[in-house]
């Protein structure tokens, strides 16, 4: 802006406007001569370079959330309640006996100390989860870069998830060894893959077949579905720790409530937890449904849905994604609990 403009106030006008005259900031004092000279009443408008005086859009505030604020005062509260009731109950209990005192203040000691390894159980199986989905990302990154820095990280980092196998011993040592030759990026996370997954991949399917199976019949011959509802909850999420313990990510109580969120997300974003049109025709098309009570098709179904969740489970607790090796398929683990019964009925016939 020119000196006569600074001291206006500010005011909205039209660039197209014949009264705005746009000038050439110049460079020295003497070059104001050189400027085109304004008409009376005309507003002089300087380009400007100086981008950092303009404030960046979408800049995020600065300081605390008042919703974090009023949690952390609510806790606080609630801790200091907490511990003026503890300390109440300590004090009369030495009111009432010494040895009564002493008792109370032993038990309030080992409670603090199991709360806080409960909370440090808790961080740890956090922060495990946490390992488990960067190498996810990390692995998929190193696919599409062939970066061979990153992918021989991730797989000292998978060998280390993973140490707690003892199946897989040979198969970390040949990936210690893998690790010294020349290989590109995503030829060693697809060897580690096949090297380090392939064991845990069949044992996950045989779990999830498993609690397929348990669904299947126990949702068949229960009378209340309430029952059915309670069963398939608790089923669905022991099998989501299985899984997840099998992998390395081994999570807590608050780990497993997370992982289950991210197992119902990865449902919904792959089509949900109906099984497939294909697959009921396809039983349907077998006759089976046609020879089983409803209570039964029912269990049927609830058995599939059990699989589709453990599928999800499997794809999101897994540490690398599916690349060298194939990602197991609701209509496999759907013939292994459904072909004893059919044998068993033809046995039977």
């Amino acid at each position: 802006m020119s000196g006569r403009s600074d001291s206006r106030r500010p005011m909205a006008f039209r660039l197209d406007d014949p009264d705005v005259v746009v000038t050439v900031p110049p460079a020295r004092s003497d070059d104001a001569a050189s400027q085109p000279p304004s008409t009376r009443g005309a507003v002089l408008v300087a380009p400007t370079t100086d981008v950092a005086a303009w404030p960046a859009r979408g800049a995020r505030r600065v300081g605390i959330p008042l919703g974090a604020v009023f949690w952390m005062a609510t806790g606080g509260l609630v801790a200091l309640g907490l511990g003026l009731a503890g300390t109440r109950l300590i004090e009369d209990l030495y009111a009432r006996a010494e040895w009564l005192g002493w008792l109370g203040s032993g038990l309030a000691t080992l409670a603090i100390a199991t709360l806080a390894a409960m909370l440090a159980r808790e961080a740890v199986g956090l922060a495990r989860l946490k390992t488990v989905e960067k190498l996810q990302s990390r692995a998929a990154a190193v696919i599409t870069t062939d970066d061979r820095a990153e992918a021989e990280s991730v797989v000292r980092e998978l060998i280390s998830l993973v140490r707690a196998e003892p199946r897989l011993a040979r198969s970390r040592a040949a990936m210690r060894s893998y690790l010294d030759e020349i290989i590109d990026g995503a030829d060693l996370i697809r060897l580690a893959e096949r090297e380090l997954m392939a064991p845990l991949d069949e044992e996950a399917r045989s779990c999830v077949a498993a609690a397929a199976k348990r669904v299947s019949v126990v949702t068949a011959v229960s009378p209340r579905a309430a029952v059915d509802m309670v069963f398939v909850l608790v089923t669905a999420l022991g099998l989501v720790r299985r899984l997840a313990d099998l992998y390395g990510g081994r999570p807590g109580t608050l780990g497993l409530v997370r992982l289950f969120r991210h197992v119902i997300a990865h449902l919904a974003v792959t089509g949900g937890m109906a099984a497939g049109d294909g697959l009921i025709q396809q039983l349907l098309g077998h006759g089976v449904a046609a020879k089983l009570s409803v209570r039964l098709g029912e269990g049927v179904l609830n058995g599939l849905l059990t699989a589709r969740l453990g599928l999800a489970a499997i794809e999101v607790a897994r540490p690398m994604p599916f690349v060298a090796l194939t990602p197991p398929a609701l209509g496999d683990l759907a013939a292994g609990f459904i072909k004893p019964r059919r044998q068993e009925n033809t046995e039977e016939v």
